[in-house]
């Protein structure tokens, strides 16, 4: 049994929902083992979401919704029950996951919802393209002018960080690279899931040693375990 509904009481303070989703659309990352809450069942998806987005008090008037996907594979009775919500709630501030084929679509959603401050975030996971596509998983590349671009639309990235054939020099250009960009970063020490992709100790001992100041950082959401957002699915 998981958690869908938690708050964020430190840095940037917001509720957070794990709702349900179909599919994720890509649903080839390595490290992933989220896409398993998914379903293909327009109506449990939606009997879920409903009653998760019934806790929602909007305290802090700033709402993140997560699923295992993107927000476009999102049903639109929740997406409705989202904006519904959202008024009814005053909620000012909303935060959606995207994946990177939908980059070229987030005005859709900005319009479905408008009036309402949409903060983007996407998994970059490392801006090294050859370490995303063969370890990762994430088929795409990109360049520096195409960070630039997306820097524009997306809010935040969010790194995957501490898995084996990683090195200290990647992680600390990652770190770099996200801050340069983009207006937040999360980022994500790798754990276990029982997926191919390996956490490395030695890093996550070096990088909990040299990194601990980003904790303080506002720009920086620092999990050092997946369920440190307080949502999680069993």
């Amino acid at each position: 049994m998981g958690i869908r509904y938690s708050k964020i009481e430190n840095k940037n303070k917001r509720e957070i929902v794990l709702l349900k989703s179909f599919p994720c659309k890509y649903g080839k990352c390595k490290f992933c083992n989220y896409i398993e809450d998914n379903s293909t069942d327009e109506l449990e998806i939606d009997k879920v979401n409903l009653e998760t987005l019934q806790e929602v008090t909007g305290e802090f008037g700033a709402l993140e919704v997560i699923n295992s996907g993107s927000v476009f594979e999102l049903p639109i009775k929740t997406l409705e029950r989202i904006r519904e919500v959202v008024h009814n709630k005053n909620i000012k501030l909303l935060y959606f996951e995207i994946y990177y084929g939908y980059k070229n679509r987030l005005d859709e959603i900005r319009e479905f919802f408008k009036g309402i401050d949409i903060r983007f975030r996407m998994g970059m996971e490392t801006f090294d393209n050859n370490f995303r596509i063969n370890s990762y998983g994430k088929n795409f590349k990109i360049d520096t002018l195409e960070i630039e671009e997306l820097s524009k639309k997306l809010y935040s990235v969010c790194l995957l960080i501490c898995v084996k054939g990683q090195t200290k020099e990647m992680i600390k250009k990652d770190i770099e690279l996200g801050l340069k960009y983009f207006k937040s970063i999360t980022v994500n020490i790798f754990i276990n899931n029982g997926t191919e992709v390996e956490r490395d100790e030695e890093l996550v001992k070096w990088f909990v040693e040299n990194y601990n100041q980003l904790q303080e950082d506002p720009r920086v959401e620092l999990l050092i375990d997946n369920k440190d957002l307080g949502v999680f699915e069993q």
